[in-house]
């Protein structure tokens, strides 16, 4: 698929988007504004279902907003807060130690790079990247498994990690499409495009899926 194909796709998608319902990391960016939030609820959605995610994160900010009042609990609290999300013990573990970081070492302040974020315990690209777009609004691309899984299907790109899928689309999408292409492809995987059992009837892109045609 050529990049004339996958924005006339995301055109599309940009449309649709409004009836789905958002990812939890999206509503807490428009909601709060708030980087360190958003870096929270990034970390909490790490292997976990959104809806399990919006939960913990609700209960965790209505105890706790700043890397000072998450010190102030301690690891089994925040453990027993978060549960069920994947990784509960470990999640509770890095969080502890990102706040503390962030108020030694940044004022209290989320770093605004990729570069400074991935120095922190528990983050990886995807939430690194999450949080210079929907924090910053900073360019980076967001690669999750439904953003890996579509650029794939489609056949915008052809990789095996999610890396590679970043590294791909930083060099052929548009750049006035890197922070809205996670937002979108999450959506639409969550809702239509889902892993198993995909809702092909239903999707508004469907003449243009390579799937269309096995």
């Amino acid at each position: 698929m050529d990049t004339k194909t996958m924005v006339k796709i995301l055109k599309i998608l940009e449309k649709e988007y409004r009836k789905w319902r958002k990812p939890i990391v999206t509503r807490v960016q428009e909601e709060t504004k708030n980087p360190f939030r958003i870096l929270i609820s990034t970390v909490l959605s790490l292997r976990t279902k959104d809806a399990v995610t919006e939960k913990a994160s609700l209960k965790i900010f209505d105890i706790a907003k700043t890397p000072e009042e998450f010190l102030a609990l301690s690891e089994k609290e925040i453990s027993s807060i978060i549960y069920p999300v994947a990784f509960y013990r470990v999640k509770a573990k890095n969080i502890k130690r990102v706040c503390k970081i962030l108020i030694d070492k940044y004022s209290g302040k989320v770093p605004d790079t990729i570069e400074e974020l991935l120095k922190l315990p528990g983050v990886g690209r995807k939430t690194a990247n999450l949080v210079i777009t929907l924090g910053y609004n900073k360019l980076g691309i967001c690669v999750d498994t439904h953003v890996h899984r579509i650029s794939n299907r489609l056949g915008y790109v052809k990789t095996k990690t999610p890396f590679e899928t970043e590294m791909e689309l930083r060099k052929k999408l548009p750049k006035e499409w890197w922070i809205k292409y996670n937002d979108l492809l999450v959506s639409f995987g969550q809702n239509i495009c889902k892993p198993v059992k995909p809702l092909c009837e239903e999707c508004p892109i469907n003449k243009y899926c390579p799937l269309k045609k096995l």
